[in-house]
Protein backbone atom coordinates (compact mmCIF):
# COMPACT_ATOMS: atom_id res chain seq x y z
CA UNK A 1 0.00 0.00 0.00
CA UNK A 2 1.56 3.79 -1.04
CA UNK A 3 2.36 5.73 2.03
CA UNK A 4 0.72 8.69 2.46
CA UNK A 5 1.81 12.12 3.10
CA UNK A 6 -0.16 15.69 3.62
CA UNK A 7 1.71 18.88 2.87
CA UNK A 8 0.43 22.24 3.67
CA UNK A 9 1.23 25.07 2.11
CA UNK A 10 1.61 22.69 -1.30
CA UNK A 11 0.51 25.00 -3.67
CA UNK A 12 3.76 26.76 -2.47
CA UNK A 13 7.70 26.70 -4.61
CA UNK A 14 8.66 24.17 -1.72
CA UNK A 15 5.26 22.20 -1.66
CA UNK A 16 4.86 22.13 -5.64
CA UNK A 17 8.74 20.34 -5.92
CA UNK A 18 7.70 18.03 -2.84
CA UNK A 19 4.30 16.91 -4.40
CA UNK A 20 6.44 16.25 -7.63
CA UNK A 21 8.80 13.98 -5.37
CA UNK A 22 7.17 12.33 -3.63
CA UNK A 23 4.71 10.88 -6.35
CA UNK A 24 7.44 9.79 -8.11
CA UNK A 25 7.97 7.83 -5.08
CA UNK A 26 4.57 6.26 -5.76
CA UNK A 27 3.19 8.81 -2.23
CA UNK A 28 -0.36 9.07 -1.90
CA UNK A 29 -0.23 12.88 -1.61
CA UNK A 30 -2.68 15.13 0.14
CA UNK A 31 -2.28 19.08 -0.05
CA UNK A 32 -3.85 21.74 2.00
CA UNK A 33 -5.14 24.76 0.41
CA UNK A 34 -6.94 27.77 1.50
CA UNK A 35 -10.19 28.92 -0.26
CA UNK A 36 -10.14 31.56 -2.44
CA UNK A 37 -12.08 32.94 -5.28
CA UNK A 38 -9.46 32.55 -7.83
CA UNK A 39 -7.53 29.64 -8.58
CA UNK A 40 -4.46 29.59 -6.97
CA UNK A 41 -2.66 26.45 -8.41
CA UNK A 42 -0.98 27.22 -11.21
CA UNK A 43 2.61 25.21 -9.76
CA UNK A 44 0.37 21.81 -9.12
CA UNK A 45 -1.69 22.02 -12.05
CA UNK A 46 0.53 19.42 -13.98
CA UNK A 47 0.63 16.44 -11.62
CA UNK A 48 -3.17 16.44 -12.18
CA UNK A 49 -2.44 14.19 -15.51
CA UNK A 50 0.80 11.64 -14.99
CA UNK A 51 1.58 10.45 -18.63
CA UNK A 52 3.39 7.49 -16.94
CA UNK A 53 0.71 6.67 -14.65
CA UNK A 54 2.60 5.83 -11.80
CA UNK A 55 -0.41 4.97 -9.92
CA UNK A 56 0.19 8.04 -7.41
CA UNK A 57 -2.87 10.22 -6.89
CA UNK A 58 -3.15 13.37 -5.56
CA UNK A 59 -5.95 15.29 -3.70
CA UNK A 60 -6.41 18.62 -2.49
CA UNK A 61 -8.58 19.53 0.74
CA UNK A 62 -9.79 22.61 2.15
CA UNK A 63 -8.78 24.21 5.19
CA UNK A 64 -6.70 26.63 7.18
CA UNK A 65 -3.52 26.51 9.61
CA UNK A 66 -5.66 29.18 11.77
CA UNK A 67 -8.12 26.56 11.99
CA UNK A 68 -7.25 23.33 14.64
CA UNK A 69 -10.55 21.58 14.59
CA UNK A 70 -10.72 21.63 10.09
CA UNK A 71 -6.85 19.86 10.50
CA UNK A 72 -8.11 17.68 13.24
CA UNK A 73 -11.16 16.31 11.26
CA UNK A 74 -8.75 16.00 7.96
CA UNK A 75 -5.88 14.51 9.95
CA UNK A 76 -8.25 11.95 11.37
CA UNK A 77 -9.79 11.44 7.53
CA UNK A 78 -6.24 11.01 5.71
CA UNK A 79 -4.27 9.42 8.61
CA UNK A 80 -0.90 10.23 6.76
CA UNK A 81 1.84 8.24 7.49
CA UNK A 82 3.87 11.69 6.41
CA UNK A 83 3.05 15.78 7.09
CA UNK A 84 5.03 18.56 5.84
CA UNK A 85 4.21 21.90 7.61
CA UNK A 86 5.13 23.93 4.50
CA UNK A 87 2.56 26.89 5.04
CA UNK A 88 3.66 29.89 6.02
CA UNK A 89 3.29 33.56 5.29
CA UNK A 90 6.72 33.50 4.25
CA UNK A 91 8.03 36.91 3.52
CA UNK A 92 10.14 38.38 5.93
CA UNK A 93 9.95 42.34 4.80
CA UNK A 94 5.58 41.64 4.97
CA UNK A 95 6.22 40.17 8.32
CA UNK A 96 7.28 43.99 10.15
CA UNK A 97 3.95 44.76 8.09
CA UNK A 98 1.74 42.06 9.38
CA UNK A 99 3.21 41.06 12.43
CA UNK A 100 0.08 39.46 14.19
CA UNK A 101 -0.66 37.63 11.39
CA UNK A 102 2.74 36.25 10.89
CA UNK A 103 2.96 35.24 14.41
CA UNK A 104 -0.93 33.57 13.74
CA UNK A 105 0.07 31.42 11.04
CA UNK A 106 3.85 30.63 11.14
CA UNK A 107 4.14 30.48 14.25
CA UNK A 108 0.47 29.37 16.28
CA UNK A 109 -0.17 27.42 13.05
CA UNK A 110 2.23 24.80 13.78
CA UNK A 111 1.01 24.17 17.05
CA UNK A 112 -2.33 24.06 15.89
CA UNK A 113 -1.21 21.26 13.21
CA UNK A 114 0.96 19.60 15.89
CA UNK A 115 -1.87 19.51 18.04
CA UNK A 116 -4.08 17.95 15.53
CA UNK A 117 -1.32 15.43 15.08
CA UNK A 118 -1.76 14.40 18.61
CA UNK A 119 -5.52 14.66 19.24
CA UNK A 120 -6.33 12.79 15.91
CA UNK A 121 -4.30 9.89 17.54
CA UNK A 122 -2.34 8.99 14.30
CA UNK A 123 1.00 7.62 13.96
CA UNK A 124 2.81 9.47 11.50
CA UNK A 125 6.23 11.48 11.23
CA UNK A 126 6.36 15.36 11.22
CA UNK A 127 8.38 17.76 9.15
CA UNK A 128 8.07 21.83 10.39
CA UNK A 129 9.82 23.73 7.68
CA UNK A 130 12.45 26.13 9.60
CA UNK A 131 14.13 28.75 8.22
CA UNK A 132 17.80 30.55 8.63
CA UNK A 133 15.60 33.64 9.30
CA UNK A 134 16.00 32.10 12.91
CA UNK A 135 19.79 33.15 13.57
CA UNK A 136 19.07 36.64 12.22
CA UNK A 137 22.24 38.64 13.51
CA UNK A 138 24.23 35.49 15.02
CA UNK A 139 27.42 35.69 12.89
CA UNK A 140 28.14 32.78 10.18
CA UNK A 141 28.77 30.31 9.46
CA UNK A 142 25.33 28.53 10.79
CA UNK A 143 24.48 25.19 11.72
CA UNK A 144 22.48 23.06 14.25
CA UNK A 145 24.00 24.58 17.32
CA UNK A 146 24.06 27.84 16.60
CA UNK A 147 21.93 30.17 18.81
CA UNK A 148 18.98 31.98 17.41
CA UNK A 149 18.98 35.88 17.18
CA UNK A 150 15.63 36.53 15.26
CA UNK A 151 15.77 40.17 13.48
CA UNK A 152 11.91 40.06 12.13
CA UNK A 153 7.89 38.70 13.26
CA UNK A 154 8.76 36.00 10.99
CA UNK A 155 12.29 35.03 12.18
CA UNK A 156 10.53 34.73 15.66
CA UNK A 157 7.62 33.23 14.63
CA UNK A 158 9.54 30.53 13.08
CA UNK A 159 12.10 30.50 16.55
CA UNK A 160 8.53 29.89 18.29
CA UNK A 161 7.59 26.89 15.60
CA UNK A 162 10.92 25.35 16.11
CA UNK A 163 11.04 24.99 19.75
CA UNK A 164 7.13 23.92 19.79
CA UNK A 165 8.31 20.96 17.46
CA UNK A 166 11.37 20.13 19.69
CA UNK A 167 8.92 20.53 22.61
CA UNK A 168 6.37 18.02 20.93
CA UNK A 169 8.58 15.65 19.92
CA UNK A 170 10.28 15.08 23.27
CA UNK A 171 6.98 15.32 25.64
CA UNK A 172 4.80 13.02 23.41
CA UNK A 173 7.83 10.75 22.06
CA UNK A 174 6.94 12.53 18.31
CA UNK A 175 8.97 11.82 15.53
CA UNK A 176 9.14 15.62 14.64
CA UNK A 177 12.04 17.36 13.12
CA UNK A 178 12.99 20.93 11.81
CA UNK A 179 14.86 21.14 8.40
CA UNK A 180 16.44 24.55 8.90
CA UNK A 181 16.90 25.20 5.67
CA UNK A 182 18.65 28.40 3.94
CA UNK A 183 17.56 30.54 1.01
CA UNK A 184 16.42 28.36 -1.78
CA UNK A 185 15.05 29.65 -5.15
CA UNK A 186 13.56 28.26 -8.50
CA UNK A 187 11.89 29.33 -11.56
CA UNK A 188 8.99 28.80 -9.57
CA UNK A 189 9.85 31.25 -6.86
CA UNK A 190 6.81 34.03 -5.83
CA UNK A 191 7.69 37.35 -8.04
CA UNK A 192 7.66 39.96 -4.93
CA UNK A 193 11.02 37.50 -3.40
CA UNK A 194 14.23 39.18 -3.90
CA UNK A 195 16.11 36.83 -6.13
CA UNK A 196 12.84 36.19 -8.77
CA UNK A 197 12.04 40.27 -9.07
CA UNK A 198 15.68 40.15 -10.44
CA UNK A 199 15.68 37.28 -12.97
CA UNK A 200 12.45 38.68 -14.43
CA UNK A 201 13.62 42.22 -14.42
CA UNK A 202 16.63 40.56 -16.42
CA UNK A 203 13.95 38.67 -18.72
CA UNK A 204 11.88 41.81 -19.32
CA UNK A 205 14.57 44.69 -19.82
CA UNK A 206 16.61 41.96 -22.13
CA UNK A 207 13.38 41.95 -23.98
CA UNK A 208 13.19 46.13 -24.24
CA UNK A 209 9.50 46.05 -22.42
CA UNK A 210 11.24 47.32 -19.01
CA UNK A 211 14.03 49.52 -17.92
CA UNK A 212 15.21 49.43 -14.66
CA UNK A 213 14.68 47.12 -11.53
CA UNK A 214 14.06 48.72 -7.73
CA UNK A 215 16.40 47.24 -5.14
CA UNK A 216 16.82 47.12 -1.29
CA UNK A 217 20.08 46.50 0.78
CA UNK A 218 22.46 45.13 -1.86
CA UNK A 219 24.98 44.40 0.50
CA UNK A 220 23.15 41.11 2.08
CA UNK A 221 24.87 38.14 1.85
CA UNK A 222 22.47 35.05 1.22
CA UNK A 223 23.30 31.07 0.88
CA UNK A 224 21.26 30.46 -1.82
CA UNK A 225 20.50 27.19 -3.37
CA UNK A 226 17.95 25.22 -5.45
CA UNK A 227 14.48 24.37 -4.09
CA UNK A 228 14.26 21.47 -6.18
CA UNK A 229 16.98 19.84 -4.32
CA UNK A 230 16.42 21.05 -0.96
CA UNK A 231 12.71 19.00 -0.60
CA UNK A 232 14.68 15.89 -1.51
CA UNK A 233 16.92 17.04 2.44
CA UNK A 234 13.35 16.90 3.44
CA UNK A 235 11.88 13.99 2.48
CA UNK A 236 15.65 12.09 3.89
CA UNK A 237 14.67 13.75 7.65
CA UNK A 238 11.75 11.82 7.74
CA UNK A 239 13.39 8.85 6.41
CA UNK A 240 16.00 8.21 9.67
CA UNK A 241 16.00 6.26 12.20
CA UNK A 242 15.99 8.74 14.77
CA UNK A 243 13.84 12.29 14.59
CA UNK A 244 16.52 14.65 14.58
CA UNK A 245 16.85 18.32 13.29
CA UNK A 246 19.35 19.29 10.17
CA UNK A 247 20.55 22.74 8.28
CA UNK A 248 20.46 22.42 4.59
CA UNK A 249 22.73 24.59 2.87
CA UNK A 250 24.87 25.26 -0.10
CA UNK A 251 27.44 26.55 2.10
CA UNK A 252 27.93 29.47 -0.06
CA UNK A 253 27.88 33.31 0.75
CA UNK A 254 26.86 35.71 -2.22
CA UNK A 255 25.56 39.26 -1.71
CA UNK A 256 22.68 40.61 -3.40
CA UNK A 257 25.26 42.36 -5.30
CA UNK A 258 26.80 39.41 -6.65
CA UNK A 259 23.24 37.46 -7.57
CA UNK A 260 22.25 40.67 -9.42
CA UNK A 261 25.61 40.70 -11.53
CA UNK A 262 25.29 36.85 -12.40
CA UNK A 263 22.16 37.50 -13.46
CA UNK A 264 22.58 40.45 -15.83
CA UNK A 265 25.68 39.25 -17.03
CA UNK A 266 24.17 35.59 -18.23
CA UNK A 267 22.01 37.58 -20.23
CA UNK A 268 23.96 40.00 -21.79
CA UNK A 269 23.20 43.03 -19.87
CA UNK A 270 24.88 45.75 -17.53
CA UNK A 271 23.60 45.36 -13.97
CA UNK A 272 24.66 48.98 -13.58
CA UNK A 273 22.60 50.41 -16.15
CA UNK A 274 19.39 49.38 -15.11
CA UNK A 275 19.48 48.77 -11.00
CA UNK A 276 17.79 51.24 -9.35
CA UNK A 277 17.95 51.75 -4.90
CA UNK A 278 14.78 52.34 -3.32
CA UNK A 279 14.77 52.62 0.53
CA UNK A 280 10.97 51.10 0.89
CA UNK A 281 12.79 47.88 0.52
CA UNK A 282 15.03 48.05 3.16
CA UNK A 283 13.91 46.48 6.69
CA UNK A 284 13.52 48.05 9.95
CA UNK A 285 16.16 45.51 11.07
CA UNK A 286 18.48 44.01 8.98
CA UNK A 287 20.41 40.51 8.45
CA UNK A 288 23.84 41.04 7.24
CA UNK A 289 24.97 37.52 6.68
CA UNK A 290 23.33 34.00 6.76
CA UNK A 291 25.49 31.24 5.39
CA UNK A 292 24.95 27.36 6.14
CA UNK A 293 27.07 24.92 7.47
CA UNK A 294 25.03 21.43 6.46
CA UNK A 295 28.00 18.98 7.15
CA UNK A 296 25.59 17.24 9.69
CA UNK A 297 23.21 16.34 6.80
CA UNK A 298 25.59 15.31 4.23
CA UNK A 299 27.22 12.74 7.00
CA UNK A 300 23.89 11.11 8.58
CA UNK A 301 21.46 11.89 5.35
CA UNK A 302 23.99 11.47 2.23
CA UNK A 303 22.28 14.72 1.27
CA UNK A 304 24.20 17.44 -0.94
CA UNK A 305 23.62 20.36 -2.76
CA UNK A 306 24.73 20.17 -5.91
CA UNK A 307 23.46 23.67 -7.39
CA UNK A 308 25.72 26.85 -6.25
CA UNK A 309 24.54 30.54 -6.18
CA UNK A 310 25.72 31.31 -9.37
CA UNK A 311 23.66 28.49 -11.34
CA UNK A 312 20.87 28.95 -9.71
CA UNK A 313 20.48 32.21 -11.40
CA UNK A 314 21.62 31.53 -14.65
CA UNK A 315 18.76 28.58 -14.17
CA UNK A 316 16.33 31.38 -13.18
CA UNK A 317 17.21 34.16 -15.80
CA UNK A 318 16.86 31.15 -18.89
CA UNK A 319 13.56 29.93 -17.52
CA UNK A 320 12.05 33.82 -17.04
CA UNK A 321 13.93 35.21 -20.45
CA UNK A 322 11.78 31.81 -21.89
CA UNK A 323 8.22 32.09 -19.92
CA UNK A 324 8.59 35.43 -21.14
CA UNK A 325 9.05 34.72 -24.91
CA UNK A 326 6.02 32.19 -24.43
CA UNK A 327 3.97 34.85 -23.36
CA UNK A 328 4.45 36.90 -26.23
CA UNK A 329 6.70 39.47 -24.33
CA UNK A 330 4.23 40.17 -21.62
CA UNK A 331 3.43 39.82 -17.98
CA UNK A 332 0.22 39.06 -15.88
CA UNK A 333 -1.75 42.51 -14.89
CA UNK A 334 0.24 42.30 -11.86
CA UNK A 335 3.67 42.07 -12.80
CA UNK A 336 3.01 44.75 -15.80
CA UNK A 337 2.09 47.22 -12.39
CA UNK A 338 4.97 46.22 -10.65
CA UNK A 339 7.22 47.24 -13.35
CA UNK A 340 5.52 50.79 -13.87
CA UNK A 341 6.01 51.32 -9.98
CA UNK A 342 2.08 51.57 -9.03
CA UNK A 343 2.12 48.41 -7.37
CA UNK A 344 2.69 47.93 -3.50
CA UNK A 345 5.81 47.59 -1.73
CA UNK A 346 6.74 43.65 -1.18
CA UNK A 347 9.66 42.91 -2.42
CA UNK A 348 13.48 41.78 -0.22
CA UNK A 349 15.61 39.72 0.95
CA UNK A 350 13.65 36.75 2.47
CA UNK A 351 14.44 33.24 3.42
Amino acid sequence: MAKRALITGITGQDGSYLAELLLAKGYEVHGLIRRASTFNTSRIDHLYVDPHDTGAKLFLHYGDLSDGSRLSTLLAEIKPDEVYNLAAQSHVRVSFDEPEHTADTTGMGTIRLLEAVRMSGIHCRFYQASSSEMFGATPPPQNEDTPFYPRSPYGAAKVYSYWITKNYREAYDMFAVNGILFNHESPRRGETFVTRKITRAVAAIKAGTQSHVYLGNLDSVRDWGYAAEYVEGMWRMLQADEPEDFVLATGGNFTVRDFVQTAFEHAGLDWEKHVRFDERYLRPTEVDALVGDASKAEAQLGWKATVDTAELARIMVDADITALEHAGGRWIDEVKLASWGTAPVLSGVTA
